[in-house]
């Protein structure tokens, strides 16, 4: 067979690329000496930790308290403030595509690998551990499948060592040592064990914060800096909380900036009480507030960073103890981006001793570019928003925060982070849902629409706990269990208008807290303080101490 065709190679300067058992696309090349391979091979296959920055042509890497920088073309780079270099070109660009120097990535990676001509091809091992291996007993044979009409990729040596992929029938899979994936028949191999493979390499550690006790947390929803003197109010009507989240920052513009209603005498006086001060910064609710905004603002290196110095500067400024991230305008093209801000905030926050917290939906299909998994090594705690299951745009009445949505967010989100440094979020609100038959005229204007297969034009009001029970006293309504969600129900009908209300109070919130109980999370979080009825916090103190 040829070998340029087995690895799809169609010129001479085009280099294969085999990573652990599999060949990858898009090709690499020998440039000057050096092995290079396309940032898309290294993101997708090799260290997603690497960084491209498109607009500002830049590569990055976020270690534990340093940046690493790359400019196109160059020697040199930059750890931080420090200048190093090289006697390569790190960074090479043809036409829109970006190649990385392998010896490089090899400096912050974990992998080895080998680069062999005719043709030009590349192995690289990243996956190490127990590999099955086996001797090849003579001279034989590689086939392109399992079968004796299949065509020749290679030959292998008597004595010659193998990984063995998988078993067929009468065929093995195998990986040579020099790159090439085929099949030997069985009885050509000899001694097949396992093998433990390894390589001397120190994975940087990304400090955490732990603290030493269970955190009852609660966010602080302060819309101007009036606000900020309800806090005395706040605390006296609540018990036990550890942690404050006033949402004093907002980011004003796509370049970076920052508004902020932050204030010392509040710093001061929860410091007074006890309590940490973990402050939000929101990608919504005042300045930025669209997926394109977030966009725009975190795919440039420059603005991220003005940003998280902005942010950290009024940190400082003011002796908060905390910041918590609360984006939600991040779409899927953003993710990448996203991911890398909360990289670089990490650094800062290492730096400066400070805690880093991010909020999260509930996991789902069209929310895994938050990536889960790497805000678990970079940040201090991962706290999941489990509530807004139904939320003032959706398109039928139900609960904000059913049992099983909750149960789920816990359980999705501890597949990818330590139950450690999760935090699950309650509500101390519910939704009143208005409902009203739509009209043939609406019907009409929606047909082809999701909304169409709804046949009641439905809107809601968010009611703190109190308020809500005072709407079913008022209106004569009784509640009963929904066994379903967890919650206390309760409907009626006035006017014309149906009403239906999916309480949260001790019912429904105990459950959550005994969740959080059984996975050994780091704590609670609720939204929002003052929404709360007074015997909640009696519970939620059971269950935190």
């Amino acid at each position: 067979m040829d070998v340029k065709k087995y690895y799809g190679i169609e010129n001479d300067s085009q280099m294969a690329i085999t990573v652990d058992d599999q060949i990858v696309e898009p090709h690499g090349m020998i440039s000057d000496g050096k092995a290079y391979v396309q940032y898309e091979v290294v993101r997708d296959y090799i260290n997603s930790r690497f960084y491209w920055d498109a607009n500002e042509n830049k590569l990055l890497y976020t270690l534990p308290t340093d940046i690493v920088t790359v400019e196109i073309g160059s020697k040199d780079y930059s750890v931080s403030k420090e200048k190093k270099s090289e006697d390569y070109v790190i960074l090479k660009t043809e036409g829109n595509t970006t190649y990385v120097a392998l010896d490089f990535i090899q400096q912050y990676t974990n992998i080895d690998y080998e680069v062999y001509d005719s043709p030009n091809r590349v192995m690289i091992t990243c996956d190490w551990g127990k590999k099955q291996v086996a001797t090849v007993k003579s001279d034989t044979q590689v086939r392109y499948r399992g079968g004796v009409k299949s065509p020749i990729v290679t030959d292998v040596k008597k004595k010659d060592e193998v990984i063995v992929l998988e078993n067929e029938q009468n065929w093995k899979k195998i990986l040579t040592k020099d790159g090439y994936i085929g099949y030997v028949k069985k009885n050509a191999l000899k001694n097949e064990k396992t093998k433990n493979v390894t390589r001397d390499f120190t994975e940087p550690e990304y400090t955490s914060i732990k603290k030493d006790y269970t955190i009852n947390m609660a966010w602080h929803n302060v819309t101007n800096s009036t606000a900020n003197s309800g806090l005395q109010q706040r605390l006296a009507d609540s018990k036990g909380l550890t942690t404050i989240v006033p949402t004093w920052f907002h980011v004003k513009d796509t370049e970076g900036n920052l508004e902020s209603i932050a204030s010392t005498d509040y710093v001061n006086y929860a410091h007074q009480a006890g309590l940490e001060v973990w402050a939000a910064i929101r990608d919504f609710d005042g300045g930025i507030g669209s997926n394109d905004e977030s966009l725009q603002l975190l795919s440039y290196s420059s603005r991220r960073e003005n940003l998280i110095n902005q942010l950290i500067g009024a940190v400082m400024q003011v002796g908060i103890d905390g910041i918590n991230v609360d984006f939600e305008k991040i779409s899927k093209d953003c993710g990448v981006h996203y991911i890398q801000f909360i990289r670089e905030l990490s650094v800062k926050c290492r730096q400066n001793g400070i805690v880093l917290s991010v909020d999260n939906y509930v996991p789902k299909g069209y929310n895994q570019q938050y990536n889960r998994k790497e805000q678990g090594v970079m940040a201090d705690y991962v706290i999941i928003m489990g509530y807004d299951e139904h939320n003032g745009s959706s398109l039928e009445a139900g609960s904000v925060s059913s049992y099983e949505f909750v149960k789920e967010g816990i359980e999705e989100t501890i597949k990818e982070v330590p139950a450690e440094k999760v935090i699950n979020g309650i509500p101390f609100f519910t939704r009143l849902w208005s409902e009203t038959p739509k009209t043939q005229e609406e019907l009409n204007q929606e047909a082809g629409t999701e909304a169409a297969d709804y046949p009641m034009k439905v809107t809601s009001e968010a009611l703190g706990m109190s308020t809500a029970r005072d709407k079913i006293s008022q209106a004569g309504a009784e509640t009963t269990l929904d066994e379903t969600t967890g919650n206390n129900y309760a409907t009626w009908e006035a006017d014309g208008v149906t009403y239906e209300i999916w309480l949260e109070d001790a019912t429904s919130i105990e459950p959550k807290l005994q969740l959080m109980k059984e996975n050994k999370l780091a704590g609670t979080a609720a939204w929002a303080l003052g929404q709360e009825s007074s015997d909640i916090w009696d519970l939620i103190l059971k269950y935190v101490n």
